[in-house]
């Protein structure tokens, strides 16, 4: 199983010293971090993309290009690659160049976002959301699977002859994730194409996302990918821990109340009670996250946002010693324990997909 963090990049002051890092500083915490879970032993880092303050991560092929050279194993993602409004032919190429960069190490997840003046930004109609996701994605498998494309649609002009550069490294395009936590459509096309679900449930209680990963599950078998069970699937979380479950709380509790995304909201108490945020002991943590195969079915991945809030820098990675150290051991060992025979333990690799693929072409030489 993967397990990992992924990152919203916001720049937010820190609110027991009222100090706001600099744009520059919050970019270069997101490399430092991102290096630490390599280094602690996590297999994934992920980041979001965004275009309006407080976030910082707008490029998210630049950052994860440094990344590439920058560490040897990790595996490097997007959290929210913005499949409305980025031109899906720009998509095809930055990510094939990725892979070539990070010799494979790279996928990426599809997502709306949820600031909807990004459309008008991007000269798109927020109203034609998910015509245009569904749109954009289809041309982008085609960019990607197809050497010369001719092509016509409702959102862009057309395409004659067209070859996106360069092409996939080892003609295998990045494995896809689909990111919703309210649209069946999305399950819908990611289930059709044999993608992975990706529910960042990390605000709303779990009902709501166990109705989105069924239905998922339901068509991915419909469609003749493999059973029900078998469907790749991830999912979203949130830790602050420390070694007493008081001292967690009372230190987390000023960065909780201030978040740009859910300060001021619900209380800290009633957030951990309704979604996967866990503050408390490294053992809480993994008691909570091992009930999450009970309401979602055994997954695939596994991703944590510790790095929020205007947390410092040397906060974070005090979260990451503990995730890689503690925490994610035991959860490599229960999940595996507990996981059926022929459900699969990872989502697709480059290598994994290029292992698959070799005995084909075996076959047709």
């Amino acid at each position: 199983m993967q397990f990992g963090i992924f990152t919203v990049g916001d720049v937010t002051a820190d609110p027991t010293t009222g100090r706001t890092p600099t744009e520059h500083e919050r970019i270069e915490a997101m490399t430092t971090i991102a290096k630490h879970a390599e280094d602690v032993g996590l297999d994934v880092f992920a980041t979001g993309e965004h275009h309006n303050p407080p976030f910082v991560p707008s490029s998210p092929t630049t950052m994860l290009g440094y990344l590439a050279a920058q560490t040897e194993k990790i595996i490097l993602s997007t959290s929210t690659t913005l499949i409305t409004t980025n031109d899906p032919v720009k998509i095809a190429e930055d990510y094939a160049m990725l892979q070539h960069l990070a010799d494979g190490r790279v996928d990426l997840m599809m997502g709306r976002g949820n600031t909807a003046p990004v459309y008008p930004w991007f000269g798109q109609d927020i109203r034609q959301g998910i015509p245009l996701a569904l749109e954009h994605y289809r041309l982008l498998r085609r960019l990607w699977d197809e050497d010369v494309v001719d092509w016509e649609g409702q959102f862009r002009t057309p395409l004659q002859g067209f070859t996106s550069t360069p092409r996939p490294l080892d003609g295998i395009p990045p494995f896809v994730w689909h990111g919703s936590i309210r649209s069946p459509e999305i399950a819908e096309i990611a289930a059709f194409h044999g993608d992975g679900f990706f529910a960042n449930n990390i605000f709303w209680p779990k009902e709501h996302y166990i109705a989105l990963i069924n239905l998922y599950r339901e068509r991915y078998e419909h469609y003749g990918h493999g059973r029900a069970d078998q469907a790749i699937v991830g999912l979203g979380g949130q830790v602050f821990m420390r070694r007493n479950a008081k001292d967690a709380v009372d230190e987390f509790r000023p960065y909780f109340d201030n978040a740009p995304v859910y300060g001021h909201g619900p209380s800290l108490e009633d957030f951990t009670d309704q979604t996967p945020l866990t503050v408390g002991t490294p053992e809480q943590v993994i008691e909570k996250t091992l009930t999450f195969a009970d309401f979602f079915g055994d997954y695939q991945r596994q991703l944590f946002l510790v790095d929020h809030a205007g947390l410092p820098l040397k906060t974070v990675l005090e979260q990451l010693d503990l995730l890689g150290g503690e925490v994610v051991p035991v959860l490599r060992r229960e999940f595996a324990a507990r996981r059926p025979t022929g459900v699969p333990d990872n989502p697709p690799t480059h290598v994994s997909l290029k292992s698959d693929r070799e005995p084909v072409d075996a076959a047709r030489q």
